[in-house]
């Protein structure tokens, strides 16, 4: 058996921990890139031992040298409370943290996967959202640097497609969840879990009724891998999410009923620029990938809480 040299950046992050894993499994060898500014060591210290992994502590805005088959980059903080923590850096993952490692790929000739967002559709005027929508983003809100960054990501990898044909995927997020996230990143399914469990009020905004759609990362995972081995021709982007759509306040009902906690849902302001609905089409994902999300929200839920309960 051949292995092959994959390269993750923001490796020890949370779904990127979870490939690190999975390829490793696959018999692959793994190089693991980040600067902990979000990723945590412990999310893949049991992988230490593993003499095809090897972790590197590098900022992916400034160069980085590696022969590869592979690049999955994920280098990027991808929580409000994290990537508005100093915005200017956030971009500059995204945009400079692009040309680097499309560079490092044009130079290799490797493959490059970019994790996108579904945030690139900011707050849509369509329902649910389609590759073909272009979206409707505010160019100078508290998001922006997020958005705008994932979007000229996106711009860089198709230009050097087209301009040096570098072999690239892209790929669009949705809402994720599962083992691995950080418990103060501020997302809403680790806020509800941590504050269930430790029968804290769980905040909801607005009135709750924005919707979510969460896919558990064991499927994104799955989806990643299945589109790095698509056909070179095909670039996406695709979309990676759970159709099924809840409002924040089913959320917050559930975790409440799984965890048997004694928490109160209380209710507060709506933040700026905070899309009110979040649904992926996924027609698209079915078709040329076969592939599709197969864990449900309660069964994704308790393995989440199962695994807060070990870290809090």
């Amino acid at each position: 058996m051949v292995r092959k040299k994959i390269l993750i950046t923001g490796g020890a992050g949370f779904v990127g921990s979870n490939l690190c894993e999975r390829l490793l499994n696959e018999g692959n060898e793994v190089f693991c890139l980040d600067n902990f500014f979000t990723g945590q060591k412990q999310n893949v210290v049991h992988l230490l031992d593993n003499p095809y992994f090897e972790l590197i502590r590098h900022d992916v805005t400034s160069p980085f040298f590696i022969e590869a088959d592979e690049i999955y980059n994920l280098a990027c903080p991808a929580s409000p409370v994290h990537y508005q923590y100093n915005p200017i850096k956030t971009i500059k993952t995204s945009v400079m943290g692009a040309i680097n490692m499309l560079g490092l790929a044009k130079r290799i000739k490797a493959k490059i996967l970019q994790a996108s967002t579904s945030e690139v559709y900011g707050d849509p005027l369509v329902h649910p959202q389609s590759e073909e929508y272009w979206g409707h983003v505010n160019p100078i809100g508290i998001r922006s640097c997020y958005d705008e960054g994932k979007r000229s990501a996106e711009t860089l990898f198709m230009d050097y497609n087209r301009q040096n044909n570098v072999n690239v995927k892209i790929i669009r997020i949705f809402n994720t969840y599962g083992p691995n996230m950080h418990p103060d990143d501020g997302r809403v399914v680790s806020n509800f879990i941590v504050q269930a469990l430790q029968n804290q009020d769980i905040t909801v905004y607005g009135e709750g009724q924005q919707t979510r759609s969460f896919q558990y990362v064991d499927d994104l995972v799955d989806g990643m891998i299945k589109m790095m081995g698509t056909p070179n021709e095909f670039t996406g982007p695709v979309n990676m999410g759970n159709p099924n759509e809840f409002t924040i306040l089913e959320l917050a009902e559930k975790v409440i009923k799984l965890t048997g906690s004694k928490s109160k849902i209380v209710f507060k302001p709506l933040p700026s620029d905070d899309p009110m609905m979040r649904q992926p089409d996924i027609t698209l994902a079915k078709k040329e990938l076969d592939w599709s999300p197969k864990i449900e929200l309660d069964e994704g839920l308790s393995k989440t809480i199962h695994f807060f309960k070990s870290i809090i």
